[in-house]
């Protein structure tokens, strides 16, 4: 198992997280602003039809993607510095569904998942905002990704990024703080800053989802936690 993540993401959660595979540490330069420079979700983008990424991704990381024989492809619109450049690759795609802005998104995401369902939303940034868990059940800290699942009878939790730490901005994003591999969630911090974690750790448990947290401070949004299948 590969696990890309953050360069800037706490030492003791990175720690921890050796435990359930290889960690890579992720960071560019001069492409996009420096909060989200190091953040996967903006560079990959994991679908059933195999993983996605930006075309103007650090040299490095197709080596290390090459050396562990992770297939993937590359997307036609590159990653730049504001929005929505930042979101080509943002969106979230399940089994069943693409969940995205599609004026944001890169076309090679529909382009190769076209049995799936589209779900619309007006947020770019749908990876950073939510998490699939299984059984079709999602959690969110947008509400208007909210708004989009629920006309579709999916089961949706909102939480509160109030806590979310973001390096250079107020808050950062729940989705983004995450990282789910089969039935592990693993949070980037501890859930007791949200006022909802006593309802986070029973929607989890009824979606068959066990909560890892990697460290017990303050979730930081490190662009999601992605893990890749080695060969």
């Amino acid at each position: 198992m590969l696990i890309l993540l953050d360069r800037k993401m706490p030492v003791a959660a990175k720690k921890k997280l050796t435990a359930f595979g290889d960690i890579v540490e992720f960071a560019s330069e001069g492409i996009t602003y420096e909060a989200i420079s190091g953040h996967p979700d903006i560079f990959f983008c994991p679908t059933p039809s195999g993983l996605l990424v930006a075309p103007n991704l650090p040299e490095k990381y197709f080596t290390i993607l090459n050396h562990y024989k992770i297939h993937y492809r590359k997307g036609s619109l590159p990653v730049g510095q504001e929005y929505p450049e930042t979101a080509r690759f943002n969106s979230l795609v399940t089994e069943k569904y693409i969940i995205q802005n599609p004026a944001c998104s890169t076309p090679e995401i529909q382009n190769l998942n076209k049995d799936l369902e589209i779900i619309q939303t007006k947020q770019g940034y749908v990876r950073c905002n939510l998490i699939a868990l299984p059984n079709e059940t999602f959690i969110t800290s947008d509400r208007g990704i909210e708004k989009s699942l629920k006309p579709l009878n999916l089961e949706v939790l909102f939480v509160d990024p109030a806590y979310v730490q973001l390096e250079g901005f107020k808050q950062g994003f729940f989705g983004g703080a995450c990282g789910l591999n089969e039935n592990m969630l693993f949070i980037c911090g501890s859930t007791k800053y949200f006022k909802e974690q006593a309802i986070i750790q029973s929607f989890a448990e009824r979606a068959g989802v066990s909560i890892i947290e990697l460290y017990d401070g303050p979730p930081v949004d490190v662009g999601t936690m992605l893990f890749l299948i080695t060969r």
